[in-house]
């Protein structure tokens, strides 16, 4: 009994300590984080007062503005306040929308999110298969045919692809909807609730509306998956090469287990765990990097929004993205390092 206890209390006790050393690292990275975005706000060559009241303003009223922004205080000063307003959800107001940053990033962020789910999907379901067939077959016909796949996902452009698909499935196949999120006929049918049309059609069983939201997602998540596919089935194919070559896995065919059970059952399950941080790396790439995609197919999201800022020198929409980007970024690591954690007994 008191064996069981002393075990259980050490067990407390380490994940007391891993728990201790990842939110120690969160708050230095977060820390990290708000200063770059501090900094860039101010070396970047815009004048944040002159984004507020334009270039025509009286001396006055710019000096009126300057001291409400505090760009009088020192700089120091100014970075506290930044930390304090944006620990209580101020990330002051877009010049371009008049809407607060926080609202129009609760507006866009969840298109960005379902078009980087489902494409971070599309690159597990063919990408992990893909790798698993190469390595299984290194150096033949399949292996070759999983690295032209991996070739062109790497290789082609994003846009190119965009528009090439758009015009064959668009407009000469008519297989999918065009550019936007969801067509002019059902816009106000889906009351937002969690701002995922897909999620929030089915909730209410506007089916019509969920079915035409995918026709719309399904193209671009496509053109971004076929990069994740490149990516993880790489990745997999080259975890895969390395479990296949341990002793435990000879020693497992010379006892006569099936291959099917050694490549699934034995390989794949000590593969899993470097192949957990290489799909969140994949999702987290295209959380950020899906700026392109969503210019090419009118999609609202987060990459369109800090873009769209940043060529109007809507500093605080530009920052307010970029820190929820990275905050995203800081999420997934953490959440991919404690799935890696529970996979693998060794880093407990």
């Amino acid at each position: 009994m008191a064996s069981s206890r002393d075990t259980w209390a050490g067990k407390s006790g380490r994940w007391g300590k891993i728990a201790g050393r990842e939110l120690s690292t969160v708050a230095i990275t977060m820390f990290g984080l708000l200063l770059v975005t501090f900094l860039i706000a101010r070396v970047m060559p815009i004048d944040p007062v002159l984004a507020v009241v334009g270039d025509r303003a009286p001396a006055d009223v710019y000096d009126k503005a300057r001291l409400d922004l505090g760009l009088d205080k020192p700089l120091w000063q100014q970075f506290a306040i930044y930390i304090g307003k944006v620990f209580t959800g101020d990330l002051g107001r877009s010049v371009l929308t008049s809407n607060t940053v926080v609202d129009d990033i609760k507006t866009v962020f969840p298109a960005t999110l379902e078009l980087a789910t489902l494409g971070t999907l599309i690159g597990i379901m063919l990408g992990v298969p893909l790798g698993i067939v190469a390595a299984v077959h290194q150096g033949r016909w399949p292996d070759q045919i999983a690295r032209v796949i991996g070739l062109i996902g790497y290789s082609i452009p994003v846009f190119w692809l965009g528009l090439m698909g758009l015009l064959l499935f668009y407009a000469k196949l008519g297989w999918v909807a065009g550019p936007g999120r969801i067509s002019v006929a059902y816009q106000d049918f889906v009351t937002p609730i969690t701002g995922v049309i897909m999620l929030d059609a089915a909730m209410q069983g506007e089916w019509d509306a969920f079915w035409d939201a995918f026709s719309h997602l399904i193209l671009p998540a496509s053109v971004l998956g076929l990069l994740s596919v490149a990516y993880i089935s790489r990745m997999t194919r080259s975890f895969m090469i390395n479990e296949l070559q341990q002793q435990y896995v000879i020693a497992a065919r010379v006892k006569g287990v099936s291959e099917w059970q050694v490549i699934w059952g034995h390989a794949l399950r000590n593969a899993v765990v470097p192949l957990v941080t290489v799909i969140a790396l994949s999702y987290m790439h295209l959380l950020e990097g899906s700026v392109l995609t969503e210019t090419i197919f009118a999609w609202p999201g987060l990459g369109r929004y800090i873009t769209n800022s940043l060529l109007n020198a809507d500093m605080n929409a530009v920052l307010g993205g970029t820190l929820v980007v990275g905050a995203v970024f800081i999420g997934v690591n953490l959440f991919s390092d404690i799935i890696g954690r529970l996979a693998d007994p060794r880093a407990r």
